[in-house]
This record gives C-alpha cells, structure tokens and sequence, in this order.
C-alpha cells in the first residue's frame, strides 16, 4: 500500500520577516535528517507571476533554479538547509500565476461557460499547484507567504484549510509563527499578539496544531501554557523561536525544544533521531573561528541586505570551509565614485556581486581598478565579471571606450553586448539567460593550473544564471591578446558559438570573474568551490594562519 502524504502547511502572524521561511527550512532540515523524503513550497500572495522584475529593494533578491524558474528568495533558504531536495519551477508560485491560469482555461472554455469563481475555481488551482510540487516525495512543507489578516492571502488560507478536511487531520499539520515580545518598561512578555493572531486564523477556520513564537529570549513554561490555553493549544506544542546571531542555530534550537519529535507525533510519521553533529560542527565553526577577514562588497544595493542574500551566505559558507569569520563591509558604489578610495583600503577582498542598471557602474570599475593594480583578492559575479573585463579593456587593452551595451548602446567598443539572437525580443523575460548552462573549464595554462580548475578540480560544471548581456565575441582576441584569461566558456552544442564564462587574471594573488551566480548553488554544509577559494584568497591576503 503506497505511503500517505503529508503536508505541513506554515502561516505567520503580527508582521511580516518574522522568519517563516528560516523557520520552514528548519523544519524540513530536521525531517530530512530523520529520513523522510521531503520537498518545500512557497506560496506568495503577490499578484506579479514571479519576482524577476521586480526590485531588489522591494523583494530582495530572486533566486534563480535549475530550470530557470525566478523565485522568492526563501527557496534560497530551503536550498540552504533542505540538502537532497530537488527544486524546481513547480516549487514556487504567485497569486499571479494561478490567477493566469484560471483565466487561460476560462477563456479556453475549460469551464463549460460555468462563473468562475475564489471558491471553488481558485483554491482548487491552488490545490493542485501543491498536489503537484509534491507528488514524488513523503512530506510537503508549504509557507504561505504575508501575514495571517491580509486579504492577498486569504485564497491561499481557505485552500490549505479545505486540505486538511480533504487529507484527513492526521495527515496535515498547521505550524503559526508569531511574535511575543518582551516590552522592557513592564518587564515582561506579552501573549497578546499571539492571541490576536490565532484569532484571526480560527475566524477562517484554521486551528493551528504547533505555535513557533518569535522572542528574544526562551518563554518559561508558565507563558507556553497561558498562549497554550488562550489559543486552544496544548502548552507542550508551543515553542520558541529564539533570536539568533547565526540562522543555522535556528533548527538545532527547535530540536533541543522537540519539535521535530512533536511534528513526527502529531503526524503519525516512526522515523529514528536525527544526526546533527556535522550541523553542530558547522554552527560551531561560525560561532567559534579560529581567525577572521573583511571582505568589501561594492554594490548599489548597500542599504537592502536581502538584496544579497545568497551571496552573504555564501561568504559565511566559505569562511565555515576556511574556519575563518567573514566580515562583510557594504561599501556604495557611488561613495567609489567620489573618490573616496579609503574604504577598499581597509578590507581583505573585494567582491562585485551581479545588479542591474547604470547606476553606480563607474564606482565599481575603479574598484575593479584598485583591486587589479593593489593585488587586492578579487571575485566579480555576473555584473561584476563583465565589468572585469571593461575595466581591462580600457585600462590595460587600449579600448579606451569600452562599455556595455546596457549603459552605452550605441557605443563602438561594447566590449559586453546582448546576444545576437535576442536583439530582436521585445519582451524583458524573453532576453534573459536563465537557469543551468554547461561551463568547460580550462585546467592548465602556460603549464600552471587556471584558478578555475583549482577552485573545482573538474573540466565540466553546470552553474545557474541569470543574465542578458555577454562578453562580446569580436572583441575577445584583443583583450585576451593582453593577459586576461578566458578560463571558462560555454559551447553550444547547436551552433558552436561560444560565450565567456569565466576570466581571471593569471599573474595576480586571486582575479576571477564568472558569468554565472555560484552563489546559488553554496551550502553551509558544503561551500561552493569558488567561495570557498575566495575566503581562502582572502585569509592569505590578510596574512591569517
């Protein structure tokens, strides 16, 4: 008889960044680690069908799949801590996208010229969305994005609500997460919002099974019982959802309090104790270093830290491989701009992550500048690799116009241009390179071994990425003609063409741009191969035993 499906459906109340995703992905980590064979889902109530145009500043950033789907940055997070899940477009959808959906198949006639409605047409294409992105594996663990009392997510919520009727109540299970805050002038913590919160889920019919509650210190067990009797849960399914200095504390946290042993209860799921002790080795590692660097990020997006998110994990996961703290200074690029030169004075590296727009281009090419001249440690991604190779062009190749076609399109020596073939597309989607590519990397050059090579010991690699301007062919001899080393380069299997992967500079302490975004694919258990190369570069730069 096949195994019954389980789903674990996760809300949050009083505010949003409360940590449902963090507290999601530590779910599903524990569970993983008991054995059970799980995939993550977010659902997010915005009506845009995927966050690929929209801000940094307003969403973060988006974190791209292997299939070129253009997610919520909490499937980063799932990435993260989830380690054999396999994710993919099913993973992640929008109010937007099951609304285009219903919309297609009522104009297709798919309704029979029946009124489409929330209830049922909706929800149902909701639910189907969910059936869907778990079909393979033995639990689901689905976030639903926003805050309990939105109206954006109420579809969402009576969705998940007719599940549990229609699954059966041992089969799925609600996990809320709130606020208790403790309020210094009365010297104690407040249950209220917690309260209020699970009012408003039960208005629409969801008893929460399991309270997470977000507090800067443990609740004693006298508050666990009173949210317990107010909220009509018992006291031992209340937990705390501790402020932390590092989110990988977050589900050893959890189990120390049980909740992976209450999920697996309430659930009916027999499964042994989870091994921990690589994770705790890892966390120790990130509380306790043995030394630490500064690493200088040049960006645009200094004052919106999820802007970089994978990108800041990363470093964190290269400095765990290097037992070393990663210090991260954001540094405005337009501050470069200035003249003010001082601050890449006092870092051990610098790093240009990928962004969009003109916006503070010329900062980061002086500080390219900086790091090539001072043997400073450099690593440029996506953005960063193709401003790399302007500044070469211009500084060291003679182009003294070099550019981009996405800043100067008119320019003659748009040394990175958009592809040929996609000149024609109108539509900002369809010009995108997305997803997993193939990179051959080169091992040896003038007999020594490229840092490409170093970084993954392997000729072959598959990276995702999420761009629509490339190193620009005819102008590639001249610049390689002056020591920058292409050290990775796609090949199409259909026409041959080949595209720039990867640069460095062979004569330098650690130069090395990609076209790709390595970050995504970085684990704190395993840091990805050129992070952990970087950090180390870093450590070396700074003299660091």
């Amino acid at each position: 008889m096949a195994k019954q499906k389980k789903y674990i459906f996760v809300t949050g109340g009083v505010l949003s960044s409360i940590g449902k995703g963090i507290s999601a992905a530590s779910i599903g980590m524990l569970m993983e680690q008991r054995g059970i064979k799980v995939t993550m889902i977010k659902m997010d109530p915005y009506l845009n069908v995927d966050p690929g145009t929209m801000s940094p500043f307003q969403h973060g950033e988006v974190f791209v799949l292997d299939d070129g789907a253009e997610t919520d940055l909490d499937l980063g997070h799932y990435s993260r801590f989830v380690q054999t899940a396999q994710f993919s477009r099913k993973n992640s959808f929008t109010t937007g996208r099951i609304y285009d959906a219903v919309i297609r198949r009522e104009r297709a006639g798919g309704y029979l010229g029946k009124t489409v409605q929330v209830i049922p047409h909706i929800t149902d294409e909701i639910k189907k969305h969910i059936q869907e992105a778990s079909a393979d594996v033995d639990l689901a663990i689905v976030e639903v994005g926003g805050t309990v009392g939105d109206i954006e997510s109420l579809p969402f919520l009576e969705a998940i609500r007719q599940m549990k009727v229609e699954e059966g109540a041992e089969n799925v299970l609600f996990v809320h997460l709130t606020l208790v805050p403790y309020i210094a002038a009365a010297g104690e913590l407040k249950t209220k919002p917690t309260q209020h919160s699970v009012k408003e889920l039960r208005e629409i019919g969801i008893q929460p099974d399991i309270l997470l509650c977000r507090s800067d210190r443990k609740l004693p067990k006298d508050v666990k019982d009173k949210i317990g009797l107010f909220c009509n849960v018992p006291g031992h399914h209340v937990f705390s959802a501790l402020d932390v200095s590092s989110i990988y504390e977050v589900p050893l946290n959890y189990h120390d309090e049980g909740l992976d042993e209450r999920i697996a209860e309430k659930l009916h799921i027999w499964t042994g104790r989870p091994d921990l002790s690589k994770w705790s080795e890892m966390v120790e590692k990130i509380r306790n270093p043995k030394s630490e660097v500064t690493i200088g990020i040049v960006g645009k997006y200094t004052d919106w830290r999820d802007s970089y998110k994978s990108l800041s994990e990363a470093l964190i996961h290269g400095g765990v491989a290097n037992d070393v703290r990663v210090n991260m200074v954001y540094i405005d690029s337009e501050e470069i701009e200035k003249g003010n030169r001082d601050l890449l004075r006092s870092v051990d590296a610098i790093l240009i992550p990928g962004g969009f727009g003109e916006r503070g281009i010329e900062g980061k090419i002086l500080a390219i500048e900086f790091a090539r001249t001072e043997n400073v440690p450099f690593f440029g991604i996506c953005l960063g690799m193709q401003l790399a190779v302007i500044e070469f062009a211009r500084n060291v190749a003679g182009l003294k116009n070099a550019n981009s076609a996405e800043f100067k399109p008119a320019c003659d020596q748009n040394v990175i241009d958009i592809m040929e073939s996609q000149k024609s597309v109108k539509d900002l989607g369809g010009t995108m390179r997305l997803g997993a590519y193939p990179c051959q990397i080169l091992e040896k050059h003038d007999g020594k071994t490229t840092r490409a090579f170093a970084a993954y010991e392997q000729e072959l690699i598959s990276e995702r990425h999420r761009h629509r301007f490339e190193v620009s062919n005819p102008f590639r001899k001249a610049i390689e003609e002056k020591g920058l080393l292409v050290s990775g380069k796609f090949i199409s299997k259909e026409s041959g063409t080949e595209l720039v992967e990867m640069v460095e500079l062979p004569n330098h302490p650690w130069f090395l741009g990609c076209q790709f975004h390595p970050e995504f694919l970085s684990k704190p258990l395993k840091a990805h191969p050129l992070f952990a190369a970087f950090v180390r570069a870093a450590r070396d730069s700074a003299g660091v035993k």
